[in-house]
């Protein structure tokens, strides 16, 4: 089986995070958000507020009296679906196969991605950079061969941090990891394993699978395969593929609209490429063109394109002609996409709206 690439994003202090980048005046303030009044609980807050002992889940009460100036605002939850949903977007443009875990946290199998020289390592700079331009926030990565090493990573250098584990460093890093760091450990296992003289992974794999399986049951061959960095788990994907794309961020921006035609036809081969990479997907719907200029304003035009089995760079000249107003205006990103038809409405209802 060949050896997966697996990335793990998570959102740093993800609702406090974005209650800071919409009001610069909690940016250097304790932060908690919920937790105001009365029995009401902290539902995040920031690594000010961390400092000083307060923790998700905990009483509003408590909170403060561990930090008498912890400011508290309440949750405001359109606009962390509005930020997750964009993270998520910046994630699907890089592979359709994301597993979110809930609004602030992914799985990517990035094995098959052949961008960024095929490193997941660079794939992972590249989606921090664009969340931290895009949405205003951070995100810490973990990159693993496997998903349960890639979520210990990306919670190794939090916040706004990057860890690594490559297929060479797993027997060494598991070797001294805590027993804790397992899916599933929680007190009360610990503490059996303690009592067994169990502290870290490399005591679990000296134990031996029959004692795991004879103490735990069937929890205990889990255990001890993650203690040995194993993990079969696949990356599950819950949603269907609205769109394809690709796109490309320029180390020096293109300096006029020529130069943006001279590179669409690779862009339009590598969205071919992906798409038949992707198999038979459904009829496309419409065809788009992204582009994002130096001063980092971002544009998308898509027009309704029905008749279009695999698109050519003529397709998408006149929705570059149309997108691109001033032909000397210098581009950092350019990209191209298709949306695929949706079975959720009819055809002549979108004709009806587009």
């Amino acid at each position: 089986m060949p050896q997966r690439k697996i990335i793990h994003v998570d959102c740093d202090c993800f609702y406090a995070a974005v209650e800071m980048r919409d009001d610069p005046t909690l940016r250097d303030v304790p932060l908690a958000v919920g937790g105001a009044e009365g029995r009401g609980v902290v539902t995040t807050c920031n690594y000010r507020a961390r400092a000083f002992g307060v923790r998700s889940a905990m009483p509003g009460s408590e909170a403060r009296r561990l930090c008498p100036g912890l400011v508290t605002v309440p949750p405001d939850m359109a606009r962390y679906r509005a930020a997750s949903q964009q993270v998520m977007a910046i994630l699907r443009e890089m592979t359709d196969l994301v597993e979110p875990l809930s609004l602030d946290e992914a799985f990517l199998d990035v094995s098959d991605i052949t961008d960024h020289r095929g490193s997941a390592t660079l794939m992972a700079r590249y989606l921090r950079e664009r969340v931290r331009q895009e949405v205003g926030i951070t995100i810490s990565a973990g990159v693993a061969p496997n998903k349960f090493l890639a979520k210990i990573a990306s919670d190794w250098r939090k916040p706004d941090g990057l860890f690594v584990i490559t297929p060479e460093q797993v027997p060494e890093f598991v070797e001294s990891l805590p027993v804790e760091k397992l899916f599933g450990v929680g007190q009360v296992t610990a503490a059996k394993l303690h009592s067994m003289g169990v502290k870290t992974c490399g005591d679990m794999q000296l134990l031996g699978v029959d004692t795991l399986i004879e103490k735990f049951g069937k929890q205990g061959y889990r255990l001890f395969e993650m203690a040995a960095g194993r993990d079969e788990r696949p990356v599950i994907v819950s949603r269907v593929a609205k769109s394809v794309s690709v796109e490309r961020t320029f180390s020096q921006d293109l300096p006029d609209k020529t130069a943006c035609e001279t590179v669409m036809p690779a862009l339009v081969a590598d969205l071919n490429l992906r798409l038949a990479r992707k198999g038979r997907q459904k009829p496309i719907h419409k065809l788009f063109v992204k582009i994002r200029y130096s001063d980092f304003s971002t544009h998308t035009l898509e027009r309704v394109r029905e008749s279009v089995a695999e698109p050519e760079v003529a397709d998408y000249q006149p929705l570059l002609d149309e997108l691109v107003t001033r032909a000397d205006r210098p581009v950092r990103l350019l990209g191209v996409g298709v949306r695929f038809r949706s079975d959720e409405a009819p055809v002549t209802q979108l004709r009806l709206f587009d």
